[in-house]
């Protein structure tokens, strides 16, 4: 049987953008979590957010690209990657503490730096029911 891919709706305010999940064991925890919802935080060019789900990490990664989708273990926090944060070096992307990574936002990630601290953030699979 072949693999499908795993795509999940990010809503946040009036901004919303869809990210493909990967194929890892952190992925497939949050999709089967799915949905939910939590007030955003931010932190530079990051958006973070409790998930009800305490995971460790696989393969975890000091610095990420821009629209990467991370988890962090000492947060329980789904991360959403669109710039430099308060730890970054230069333009680099780099998370308070290393950060599985299990997705990646589909077109412009920028989008949420339109968020604001305290916006209501849900996370759905796209397309179910369609």
């Amino acid at each position: 049987m072949e693999a499908v891919a795993r795509r999940i709706r990010i809503t946040a305010g009036g901004v919303s953008a869809e990210a493909e999940m990967g194929d890892s064991r952190t992925a497939e925890a949050i999709w089967a979590a799915l949905p939910f919802a939590a007030a955003a935080e931010t932190w530079g060019d990051e958006i973070y957010f409790d998930i009800p789900l305490a995971l460790s990490a696989e393969h975890p990664r000091e610095v990420v690209a821009l629209g990467d989708l991370g988890y962090w273990p000492p947060g329980h926090a789904f991360c959403i990657f669109f710039g430099p944060t308060p730890s970054s070096r230069g333009e680099e992307i780099r998370p308070a503490s290393p950060v599985e990574v299990f997705g990646r936002v589909i077109g412009d990630p920028t989008v949420f730096k339109q968020v604001r601290a305290g916006t209501q953030v849900r996370v759905d699979r796209a397309g179910e029911g369609c």
